[in-house]
């Protein structure tokens, strides 16, 4: 297996998780209250979440390229719209009023299990990332190289995870993410637009020449 590979679904594990969102949020409201032990048993609940989506998004995309290449860019093609329709949307985001209270999580891990299993956006948006750093690996995803991608993917989320767990206690970043969340949200958005980008970049040339080899095939007698 390249290293490329597991690089690339290390760092797109990492950033799934890195990225603002409602668990996110959950996280950074509950290591607020409560400390870096309840988020951390947040976080813990939320892996199983996390792998489950990653496992999904690895099944899509390499059953999707051994089964027909072009299934492949077309994956990228869709993935990639809907992640540059949600870098828009975070991009022009509105500042709200929030009158939510603090209120004590007895279970961190439970409410983080509910989270990641939970989550609606939390299988597209992993296809969209792994589909985006795979994308230049694409001819050589088989279904053997699914263990080592997905233990790549369990490091890539324990790191951001641990990071996750560092910044959380820092009360002056805290205070900074309340201040400036807005802006941390829109910059989310550029980075899902890039992404988007690249996904829709790598698989266009790839659906063209498909295409092409389609129609030229059916014209043969």
């Amino acid at each position: 297996m390249e290293i490329s590979m597991l690089i690339g679904a290390m760092v797109a594990a990492a950033i799934y998780t890195l990225t603002p969102g409602p668990a996110f949020l959950a996280m950074l409201g509950i290591g607020a209250a409560q400390g870096r032990r309840a988020s951390a048993g947040f976080l813990f609940g939320h892996f199983a979440g996390d792998i489950m989506w990653a496992s999904l998004a690895l099944v899509a995309i390499i059953g999707s390229r051994v089964l027909d290449p072009m299934v492949f860019d077309i994956l990228a093609m869709i993935c990639g719209v809907y992640l540059f329709w949600l870098g828009i949307r975070a991009v022009t985001a509105k500042r709200k009023v929030d009158g939510a209270v603090n209120i004590t999580v007895r279970r961190p891990w439970r409410r983080g299990f509910i989270f990641g299993i939970t989550n609606p956006k939390g299988y597209p948006v992993a296809v969209a990332m792994f589909t985006a750093l795979l994308a230049q690996d694409a001819a050589s995803l088989v279904w053997d190289s699914m263990t080592g991608l997905l233990l790549a993917s369990a490091v890539g989320f324990l790191i951001a995870d641990l990071i996750l767990i560092w910044v959380v206690g820092l009360g002056i970043l805290r205070r900074a993410y309340q201040r400036h969340e807005i802006w941390i949200v829109r910059a989310t958005g550029i980075l899902f637009i890039g992404f988007a980008a690249q996904a829709i970049a790598n698989a266009l040339p790839n659906l063209g020449h498909s295409l092409a080899h389609g129609f030229s095939t059916l014209r043969k007698p």
